[in-house]
């Protein structure tokens, strides 16, 4: 398994600067990010786009192409949250074995000649043991804030501690990080997609909620098996990196507090543990959101994949100021009137009408941490 790429950095540099490279951002970075344009205050966050990790996915993926130009290669799944990229390396002739990019090819089409790149979310023990039976070469472009929440809830597990992850229990980190914890004999884990889910635990712990609601609600969630009074005397914590860093950090205390009333201070550390499995790429960019608020724009634009788990929490936060849309893409500006766009609570994308306020105004824009700065660009221009 390569993990640290093939050392083509300097020769894909130029290829990937020139897919994704804007002279907008570049602009606005040196400009203090912002400008004005006939009547149009131009405000974009000081932190956005690729994060490290995405860009080292990025990064290997088009080194891989480099190093075997001639042999198949696949993803195991979209490398990052964004229809750009994964397009592009569609062009590039990668192929994906599943999601809405899915080619033809199954994991028993798969021989010892072919490459597989693991996207950086990661990818669940089991698949990776499946590509390793058929004798293929993998490329590993984990994120390693991802890897470093594996280490906390693999040690939980050894532990005899059962692994409350706050996450999104389909979405690809998660269904990595859960089964890493399936590969101990004992190992537990209950996913909690947000604070009213943590507090069904937090009310069994407490004895005011009974082990047939949490495994009605959460039973779907969680390990085969799981037995809320068996699994949750001993909890830690751990997150999805892409979760809404404020809401990981309540959930970890509400079930600190649950266990206190339950077990008492003086024993909360035989019962409780929890780790700042926080990815800092996730914090900068929730912060800068933040800033970005405060500065008191009509309206804020998020660009980024709308299956993108952190581009949807940008969105959230910047609703707290003033309205704001999750576009994919330029091509989502239908026309002066109209966005297509999507909200961070619903499954679908919609569409608004009269969306921009009248000239002279000030927008605000970002994009998720898998947002390349082009795509950005664009919808600026």
């Amino acid at each position: 398994m390569y993990r640290h790429g093939f050392g083509l950095n300097a020769e894909v540099e130029h290829v990937i600067e020139n897919d994704y490279r804007s002279p907008v951002i570049d602009y606005l970075r040196q400009n203090d990010f912002r400008a004005t344009v006939e009547g149009l205050e131009i405000l974009l966050a000081r932190e956005f786009g690729f994060c490290y990790g995405v860009d080292k996915a990025v990064d290997y993926a088009y080194q891989t192409r480099r190093m075997f130009p001639d042999r198949r290669i696949f993803l195991t799944a979209e490398i990052i949250h964004n229809p750009g990229v994964n397009q592009r390396l569609r062009e590039m002739g990668i192929e994906f074995l599943s999601g809405r990019y899915r080619s033809s090819v199954t994991y028993e089409d798969l021989t010892p000649q072919d490459i597989v790149i693991l996207p950086a979310f990661g990818a669940a023990v089991e698949e990776i043991e499946r590509l390793r039976a058929r004798g293929c070469t993998i490329v590993d472009t984990t994120c390693g804030s991802v890897i470093h929440v594996w280490k906390r809830v693999e040690k939980y597990a050894r532990d005899g501690f059962t692994a409350v992850i706050h996450g999104k229990y389909r979405h690809e980190e998660t269904i990595a990080t859960s089964s890493r914890v399936a590969q101990f004999p004992n190992g537990r884990y209950v996913i909690v997609r947000d604070k009213d889910e943590a507090q069904l635990l937090c009310d069994f712990i407490t004895g005011t909620c009974s082990a047939e609601v949490v495994r009605e609600r959460l039973g779907h969630a969680a390990s085969p098996n799981f037995d809320p009074a068996r699994d949750l005397v001993r909890v830690g914590i751990a997150n999805q990196t892409t979760m809404l860093s404020s809401e990981s950090l309540e959930i970890a205390e509400m079930l600190r507090r649950a266990m206190a009333a339950r077990y008492g201070e003086a024993a909360l550390n035989e019962h409780f543990r929890s780790f700042d499995t926080i990815c800092s790429a996730t914090q900068d960019r929730q912060d800068a959101m933040h800033a970005l608020g405060e500065l008191k724009p009509q309206l804020i634009l998020v660009v980024g994949g709308f299956n993108s788990s952190n581009t949807s929490h940008l969105v959230e936060i910047a609703a707290e100021y003033c309205p704001a849309y999750h576009i994919e893409s330029v091509a989502d500006i239908l026309s002066a009137e109209t966005l297509r766009h999507k909200h961070w609570a619903k499954p679908e994308a919609e569409v608004a009408h009269g969306w921009p306020p009248p000239l002279p105004t000030r927008i605000g824009f970002t994009g998720g941490a898998s947002t390349p700065d082009r795509a950005i660009g664009d919808v600026i221009l």
